[in-house]
């Protein structure tokens, strides 16, 4: 599913394909491997599409500078190979089967190889962020710390007594803010902005990436197999307390038993999770939950006020309704 950015002009969108071409031959030259299994293994994911959502933000933030350079494209190169390294443990430990539509890594070569590579990407992510300095270094570390915090939380429940959308969101912000945050800041940063500028996008990255996962979670509930890739559920399958279900769950009207009992039951058979993502896809919870991820979204824009006005903010601003319209 491609982000929709009207208001970006033929130069600023020849400016960006062409820096995302530059990313991508970087990507595909680092990754590369004597052993054709590695190799293989290593583009897989990268092969299988995707948005390059956050090597773009890099590249779009480096417009409120002095442009794309090779430091940009490094930054870029790095949160991207990041992300695909995530992936590979993400479907390891969600055993999906289908990612972009074609078999997961741990489908294709087994939870040992899909793991393994994914620390493979991990180190060549690190490897670039080398070569940007101390402190790009840093930011990576405490980034990567981040990632792994709100993964290892996402698969917990609430603490008893605690709210459940309140802690889920701060799950997101580490889950998925954080590397969206560092995208951005690095695209700043590598691009010549002021201080102000690059804690601006790096508070706006951290917005726009929280708003970009809460709309991933209504379209896994929202949308068919064919348009999404994979199976649609997956995160009810997983038993995970979104907005939409915490909102659901916390119902007390007695016509919502049934579908309380069921976000509550193991959702492993597919009648079941058929029948869970009708009911919530009728239940006002999905509704709450999708005026949410646009004030989330709303939140990201209100980050760029200070910024002066320029063609760089305009499609970050339109950016940031893009990723909360992506849901109906």
């Amino acid at each position: 599913m491609t982000l929709a950015l009207p208001e970006v002009s033929a130069g600023l969108q020849d400016r960006l394909t062409d820096g995302l071409a530059r990313v991508e031959a970087l990507i595909e030259e680092r990754i590369d491997h004597d052993d054709p299994f590695i190799a293989e293994a290593n583009v897989h994911l990268l092969r299988a599409g995707g948005k390059r959502f956050r090597p773009m933000l890099t590249i779009l933030a480096a417009e409120l500078g002095n442009g794309v350079n090779d430091e940009v494209v490094i930054a870029a190169a790095a949160v991207e190979l990041t992300h695909l390294a995530s992936l590979y443990h993400d479907d390891v430990m969600d055993e999906a089967e289908l990612r972009r539509g074609t078999p997961t890594a741990n489908t294709a070569y087994g939870n040992s190889t899909a793991i393994l590579v994914g620390d493979l990407l991990f180190g060549h992510a690190s490897a670039l962020v080398a070569e940007l300095g101390a402190e790009a270094v840093r930011i990576q570390a405490e980034t990567f710390i981040r990632l792994c915090t709100g993964q290892i939380r996402d698969d917990r429940q609430a603490p008893e007594g605690e709210d459940a959308g309140a802690y889920y969101l701060r799950v997101l912000e580490d889950k998925t803010g954080v590397l969206i945050a560092t995208s951005a800041r690095y695209g700043a940063m590598f691009s010549g902005c002021d201080d102000d500028v690059i804690e601006t996008m790096r508070v706006y990255g951290e917005r726009l990436g929280m708003a970009f996962q809460l709309a991933d979670d209504l379209i896994d509930i929202e949308s068919s197999e064919e348009e999404l890739g994979k199976l649609p559920g997956m995160d009810l399958r997983e038993g995970k307390r979104t907005l939409a279900v915490s909102h659901a769950l916390a119902s007390t009207d007695p016509h919502d038993a049934r579908l309380q009992e069921l976000l509550r039951s193991d959702l492993s058979g597919d009648a079941d999770l058929a029948e869970a993502l009708g009911l919530l896809r009728a239940h006002p919870a999905l509704a709450r939950a999708r005026e949410e991820t646009r004030a989330v979204g709303v939140q990201a824009q209100e980050a760029l006020v200070g910024l002066p006005d320029s063609e760089a903010k305009t499609a970050l601003l339109a950016l940031a309704t893009s990723v909360t319209h992506r849901v109906s």
